[in-house]
């Protein structure tokens, strides 16, 4: 929007003295004398009247002589002036200032302020801390960067700042002196904060846009006088076009980082999809996030979860994304090996260390030298053999059984097991040094029925997979899906593998229906059914049937909660409802707030 052209202020101005200026009012003026334009004395107060006996109507040339040439000069020619001492017939001095009185260019008198000599120290030193302070005042008002208007009680612009004029692109000489209902027809402001703040005597702010675009706040703030009437009124301007700026970057940087976070999910999925690993679950995501992360360090990891959750999975998922990828990854079931071949197993023996050792051989930490060694079951590993893999751990050398020399060998260690290792560590059955030494980053691999977001997904792959290697195509019926959804595995992903294997190849129709399913999971299924489900006759009213169901539910939960609030969080209604629910079906015979 183009911004209007101002157009020039009048020539005249307009200039009157309603009362003297508050700087002589507090040196307690000694007189005031006005004359009319003739010299005529119009009025005359406190010494004038009194000392001087200067009267009402009486000429100045008459009453004080000494005076009149003064102010017969400024009549003429229009100037203020600012006497000497002047003695009138008294002891007292007195300091004179003269002032026309002008009107349309036009002088229609003068007014006279008399101050007595002894005060014009004091009236300097005052006007010096006066002037000080002004300039300050100016100064703070000139560098704010918030932009500042000054009207009068009648909304007469008085004053603007250099931010007012950056803001508003305006010139401070068009603006002062005009009223605000003018700015408003000339379209350089759109509201008037000044009027509004006149008429409520209150703060005013809202929301506006200057002729060129800026958008910025105006906060109005009255100013009043000792009477309480509104004598100014300032406005302050927040530019806000620049944190406008500002917030589109922000919002721009914002969308720089959900997209590099997008790609690293990406990166991420693509890298897990290669591992054939399926995490819909947060549970899942979260510790699969953490096997990729530790991938990158040298650490010992400790894989917790019951059997079957896949920890050797997360093992190769953890050497195949480390500097040692190209590397061996060596696995030991420590469960697997007899107790008393555990320790040759791992580090290997000496011709001779035993009957039946006719030569040397090297142990699993020496094969797994610059690669990974994953001991699944470490809580089976024999007390003797914790002792070894602890001087290991912390010296990276190992002793062949029957040797004497220490062989260093560069292997990380990552353990796995099902059992809680605190609770062996409690019975002595696992020693607490090698279990803090192996715990240094422990990772949680959830249950099947901790991640429920990832069972269907996990159906449908491995349904395919092994639909793929037999050559057949399967898929589920919705009965036989919603029996495996509510299935809770207690043998994990490895039974869910086992099912869908002997589903694929047990199945006499690419329809798997519930039926195909093995006996536990379907047995399973018609439990929870009659467990849930309310037998209904047949032909039975639709109240009837409404309510047979309503005290079913309310039953069980009952039974199971004992707590009507905690009843009506789960069921979706008041507390008042649950207790007028149970008193009609006779549920409850006492009301239970606890």
């Amino acid at each position: 929007m183009p911004i209007p052209k101002i157009p020039p202020l009048p020539s005249h101005k307009t200039e009157q003295w309603s009362s003297p200026p508050q700087m002589f009012q507090d040196l307690s003026v000694a007189g005031i004398l006005v004359t009319d334009k003739a010299g005529i004395v119009l009025s005359s107060q406190g010494f004038a009247r009194k000392i001087l006996r200067v009267k009402k109507g009486i000429p100045l040339e008459q009453a004080l002589p000494q005076l009149w040439p003064k102010v017969k000069r400024t009549l003429q020619d229009l100037k203020r002036r600012q006497e000497e001492s002047i003695s009138i017939e008294t002891e007292v001095n007195f300091l004179t200032w003269i002032e026309p009185i002008v009107y349309d260019s036009i002088c229609d008198g003068i007014i006279c302020f008399f101050i007595e000599h002894l005060k014009i120290p004091e009236l300097l030193s005052q006007l010096s801390s006066f002037q000080d302070l002004t300039g300050v005042l100016n100064t703070i008002i000139d560098s704010s960067a918030d932009g500042l208007w000054v009207s009068d009680s009648q909304g007469i612009i008085i004053r603007i700042n250099p931010a007012s004029e950056r803001i508003s692109d305006v010139k401070a000489e068009d603006i002062i002196g005009r009223s605000t209902q003018e700015l408003i027809d000339l379209g350089i402001i759109k509201r008037s904060v000044f009027e509004e703040v006149i008429n409520s005597k209150k703060v005013v702010s809202y929301l506006t846009q200057s002729a060129n675009g800026r958008k910025f706040i105006a906060t109005g703030t009255p100013v009043f006088d000792v009477s309480g009437d509104v004598v100014r009124v300032v406005v302050s301007e927040r530019d806000v076009s620049e944190i406008d700026r500002l917030q589109r970057e922000l919002e721009e940087q914002e969308a720089i980082k959900d997209e590099f976070r997008h790609k690293i999910a990406e990166m991420q999925q693509t890298n897990l999809s290669s591992q054939q690993v399926i995490a819909k679950s947060p549970c899942m995501v979260k510790a699969l996030s953490q096997a990729i992360r530790v991938s990158n360090v040298d650490s010992s990891v400790l894989i917790l979860g019951e059997s079957g959750v896949g920890k050797g999975l997360f093992a190769d998922l953890i050497h195949k994304n480390s500097r040692r990828a190209e590397k061996p990854i060596i696995k030991i079931n420590c469960g697997a090996i007899p107790e008393s071949l555990i320790e040759a197993e791992l580090f290997g023996y000496e011709k001779g260390a035993f009957t039946g050792a006719q030569a040397q051989k090297p142990g699993h930490f020496e094969f797994a030298d610059g690669g990974t060694l994953f001991l699944d079951e470490i809580a089976e590993l024999p007390l003797s053999a914790q002792v070894k893999l602890l001087h290991f751990l912390e010296d990276g050398q190992i002793t062949r059984v029957g040797g004497t020399t220490g062989r260093t060998v560069d292997v990380r260690v990552l353990a796995a097991t099902h059992r809680n290792l605190e609770e062996m560590v409690e019975n002595k059955s696992f020693r607490l040094d090698l279990y803090y030494r192996l715990n240094v980053i422990p990772i949680y691999v959830p249950s099947v029925r901790e991640r429920k977001d990832c069972v269907l997904p996990l159906l449908r792959y491995y349904l395919d997979f092994y639909a793929e290697k037999v050559g057949c195509k399967r898929r589920l019926s919705l009965a036989a899906t919603d029996a495996l959804l509510s299935y809770k595995f207690p043998g994990n992903v490895r039974q869910l593998m086992n099912i869908c294997e002997r589903l694929v190849v047990m199945s006499e129709t690419e329809l798997v229906d519930l039926q195909d399913l093995p006996s536990d999971v379907f047995s399973s299924q018609k439990k929870q059914g009659r467990s849930s489900a309310v037998q209904l006759p047949e032909n039975i009213a639709l109240r009837e049937a409404i309510e047979k169901v309503e005290r079913s539910i309310l039953k069980r939960s009952y039974a199971k909660h004992r707590n009507q609030y905690k009843m009506a969080a789960l069921l979706g209604v008041t507390q008042a409802t649950i207790a007028r629910k149970l008193k009609k079906y006779g549920i409850s015979k006492h009301v239970d707030y606890e």
